[in-house]
C-alpha cells in the first residue's frame, strides 16, 4: 500500500510536486482553457474555494454541524487512494482543519460506510470492531486515542480527543524536535487500520460515549 504522506512530508492530495499527473491532481481533468485571471477580491475567494475542493471520492456524511460564528459545515468519512480521508466540508469545498464531529456521531459514520459498501468488508469489520472496545478502561476527561506512525525521519499520530460539547477531534499530530507535539490543522488522511488503531484505544478510553 502507498503511503499517503510525499517526501515533501504533506499529504500527497495537496502536495502540487507529487500529486502532478495523478488522480489527485485538480488539473488533470480538465482541459478547457483556463479562466482569465481574476483581478477582484472576489474572484481572489472563488480561485481559493476551487483549489479547496480538489479530489472527492465515494463518501458518506454526517451533520450538518454549526460553529459558534453560525458558520455551518458537514464531516466526511471519504474513500481515498490508499485508505480514508475523515474532513470537513463547508458550502461544499473542503475545509483546511482538523475535522470535529459528537462523539456519538461516529460510529453513525461507519454504520453509514457499511449500508453503502464503501469500504471492503475486512476494512469496515476492523472499524466496527475497535468501535466495540470496552470503554471502561481510562479517563475521557483528559486521554485520547493515538495510532503511531513515521513521516519520514519524524514521528506522527493520529489521534482521537474529546473536546467541548461531547465533541470528538480526528487530527495528525506531528513531534517536531526542540518543539514537541503540534496539531496539523488538515483533514485526516490514513490507511484504514490507522483509524481502527486509534479508534479501538479511544473506544477503550470511553471517548465515544455520548454525554
Amino acid at each position: 500500500m502507498s503511503s499517503l504522506f510525499c517526501r515533501h512530508n504533506r499529504f500527497t492530495a495537496d502536495c502540487p510536486i507529487c500529486s502532478k499527473g495523478t488522480v489527485l491532481d485538480p488539473n488533470r481533468a480538465s482541459e478547457r482553457p483556463r479562466p482569465k485571471r481574476a483581478s477582484s477580491a472576489s474572484g481572489r475567494a472563488a480561485a481559493r474555494r476551487g483549489e479547496a475542493r480538489q479530489f472527492a471520492g465515494p463518501h458518506v456524511t454526517s451533520g450538518p454541524y454549526e460553529r459558534e460564528d453560525g458558520d455551518r459545515y458537514e464531516v466526511r468519512l471519504e474513500r481515498v487512494p490508499g485508505g480514508l480521508r475523515l474532513a470537513q466540508w463547508s458550502s461544499g469545498a473542503l475545509e483546511r482543519r482538523a475535522p470535529e464531529l459528537p462523539a456519538a456521531d461516529v460510529p453513525t459514520l461507519v454504520i453509514a460506510a457499511l449500508e453503502r459498501e464503501l469500504l471492503e468488508e475486512r476494512d469496515l469489520a476492523a472499524l466496527q470492531d475497535a468501535l466495540g472496545a470496552d470503554g471502561g478502561g481510562g479517563d475521557a476527561a483528559d486521554g485520547y486515542g493515538a495510532s503511531a506512525g513515521r513521516a519520514g525521519d519524524m514521528r506522527e499520530e493520529l489521534r482521537v480527543e474529546r473536546r467541548e460539547d461531547g465533541r470528538v477531534r480526528i487530527g495528525r499530530w506531528l513531534f517536531w524536535p526542540g518543539r514537541g507535539w503540534e496539531l496539523q490543522e488538515a483533514p485526516a488522511m490514513f490507511p484504514v487500520a490507522r483509524y481502527a488503531e486509534a479508534l479501538r484505544e479511544a473506544a477503550s478510553r470511553g471517548l465515544l460515549a455520548p454525554v
